[in-house]
């Protein structure tokens, strides 16, 4: 049957099988030849950079709906709560595959990492810098002599790139250090919040306005998204060990075996975005219901409709992204790159594969049609 994207009906639909999520193990990843005809399923470790939310529900799908075993493989799912750098974690060869920021992977290049970003599932930037509707904070250039949040971890670097380009360093800021949610700016400690659009700025908009007793509504805030300005760099990407990737036939093989069945994952969580965000509840999720089903349906936005293909690379977007890596310094004046990266950094060489398999299988890997839920947040994401 040809997938074709739609609006999924709805309601969740309760499943019944749970995930299996395993911590981190200090064993290596042992990826070898994908054989599902003689029932041998390859092991397979991939690293997450967080915790099990929509941001990765296409992962947990394939795993769900037998995608992974459909291509001969057991993916072991490893989530991070900030506890382990996904980049680092493959290039010690503890897992076979890892998501993480282009950005901070480019660092980790620098610093001698061997890695290939093999699919670029997030095509557009999903940050954003989050002010109160009369700050008279509209622009980057708005931020000189403000309090600018930021998690730190190599999640800043799309605020130092995008100042860079407005002509402004990090000496005409105050960089506050914020935590993963919106408290320090509701307090008024920030002037102009982190969040992310699947995340964060839910969190606004699920939180009562102490002075109306409603929920806060977009028209509160200013927002500038990061993907409006020369500062925009690539997100969730999927890499792979440059090494084994150029030497061991098995790897290759099971690289596009792997991919096939992350397409498919997200294909799905296009077309039943309820029901991936039960899957991600199911596989640990501490999100509300309402969150969490916004969480997907804005992940799908960064990611569909994808016309050259989900996953393939866009040599522009890279471009754009290695540029303001090299613009970008932070508050202590360190630079996140000096040159620019390998042209092993990246290769479209894998995705196009699993891509053209699955055209030929009827499969619409482009989403030309794909359109997103109206979500509604109920209060605390409940």
């Amino acid at each position: 049957m040809r997938h074709r994207f739609r609006r999924a009906a709805t309601g969740a639909l309760a499943l019944t099988a749970a995930l299996a999520l395993a911590a981190c193990s200090s064993s290596g990843g042992d990826a070898d030849s994908t054989d599902a005809a003689d029932g041998e399923l390859t092991p397979i470790k991939l690293q997450l950079q967080w915790l099990p939310q929509g941001q990765f529900a296409g992962y947990f799908a394939a795993v769900d709906q037998g995608f992974f075993e459909e291509e001969g493989l057991d993916v072991e799912i490893i989530p991070s709560g900030g506890d382990i750098v996904p980049q680092d974690a493959l290039a010690n060869g503890d897992v076979d595959y890892a998501i993480a920021w282009v950005p901070k992977v480019l660092g980790s290049i620098e610093q001698g990492a061997n890695l290939t970003d093999i699919a670029q599932i997030f095509q557009k930037s999903g940050t954003l810098q989050v002010s109160w509707a009369d700050s008279g904070i509209e622009s980057v250039a708005d931020f000189e002599g403000k309090k600018i949040g930021s998690w730190g971890f190599g999640n800043e670097w799309e605020i130092f790139a995008a100042m860079a380009a407005e002509g402004l360093d990090s000496t005409t800021v105050e960089i506050i250090t914020q935590d993963f949610n919106m408290n320090a700016f509701l307090s008024g400690d920030i002037d102009a919040a982190q969040a992310m659009t699947y995340n964060e700025y839910a969190q606004l908009l699920e939180t009562e306005n102490p002075d109306t007793g409603e929920l806060y509504q977009p028209e509160d805030f200013n927002v500038i998204s990061y993907q409006d300005t020369v500062g925009a760099m690539l997100q969730d990407a999927i890499w792979a060990d440059t090494e084994r990737l150029e030497s061991d036939e098995d790897y290759q093989e099971t690289t596009v075996a792997f991919l096939k069945a992350v397409i498919k994952g997200w294909v799905y969580a296009a077309e039943h975005p309820e029901e991936a965000s039960q899957i991600t509840i199911d596989a640990g999720s501490g999100w509300g219901p309402s969150h969490e089903l916004w969480m997907v349906n804005e992940t799908n936005k960064l990611i569909w409709p994808s016309p050259a293909g989900i996953g393939i690379i866009d040599e522009d977007a890279w471009a754009q992204t290695v540029e303001g890596a090299l613009a970008a310094v932070n508050e202590t004046g360190a630079h996140l790159i000096t040159e620019e990266p390998p042209a092993s950094a990246y290769s479209n060489e894998w995705i196009q594969q699993a891509l053209d398999a699955l055209e030929a299988d009827g499969v619409d890997v482009t989403g030309e049609g794909f359109e997103p839920l109206e979500v509604t947040l109920e209060p605390g994401g409940n």
